[in-house]
């Protein structure tokens, strides 16, 4: 059996007792590796171009540079890492703009550790974690990325872009359409590309305005 290499994770959050607690715990996981801890957005943001980490576990308030400003930047780097929101604030005027700035997602700093563990894969593995109030909260202005008439989607790329709005990883779509995974990527690439959008999130988001979600 082919061991597969850890989910490497870094922790920022302004809060020490809040790192040490998500540390203690993610730690006894076998497949996820904290790498690193950062304070603040800035620090976050330096310590991710540092030891490139798989997923971000990223608080929204912070004194300074704010999850949300460190958002942007990250994206702005190109930096590949996915950020996973970890917040108390459950108003969807705080989550939404972090959602906008590129989040995978987020859970809320009660999460019941397991379901912690398996967000983590869930971002890691492509998925985005979106809860239904939040997502019509994002379409209700009609935000969702690109200008929604971009040319036309062909069937394939219909059928990859609402399996996307599912929630499924490129191995998934692949098993699920019998494709290889390099043919999924470039029906991503090719659908981000068409529509104008910048990542998976925003696909999805796209998809659940225009019906394509399942």
């Amino acid at each position: 059996m082919v061991e597969t290499a850890p989910i490497r994770v870094l922790l920022v959050d302004d809060h020490q007792v809040v790192r040490r607690g998500l540390r203690t715990f993610l730690e006894v996981q076998e497949d996820i590796e904290v790498v690193g801890e950062a304070a603040d957005g800035d620090e976050g943001v330096a310590r991710a171009a540092e030891l490139l980490p798989d997923v971000v576990l990223m608080d929204v308030k912070m004194p300074g540079t704010d999850g949300i400003e460190a958002l942007r930047r990250l994206r702005e780097l190109d930096n590949p890492a996915r950020v996973l929101i970890v917040t108390s604030f459950t108003e969807q005027r705080t989550v939404v703009p972090a959602l906008r700035a590129g989040a995978a997602g987020y859970v809320y700093k009660d999460v019941d550790p397991d379901a912690l563990a398996d967000a983590i894969r869930s971002v890691h593995a492509g998925h985005v974690l979106l809860q239904p109030e939040v997502a019509g909260a994002l379409l209700s202005d009609g935000d969702g990325g690109g200008n929604g008439r971009g040319p036309a989607l062909t069937d394939r790329e219909h059928e990859v872009l609402g399996l996307i709005a599912d929630g499924r990883s490129n191995r998934e779509i692949a098993r699920a359409l019998v494709l290889s995974e390099k043919t999924v990527k470039t029906h991503v690439s090719n659908i981000l590309m068409k529509l104008d959008l910048a990542d998976r999130t925003q696909a999805a988001l796209w998809a659940v305005r225009h019906g394509l979600a399942g």
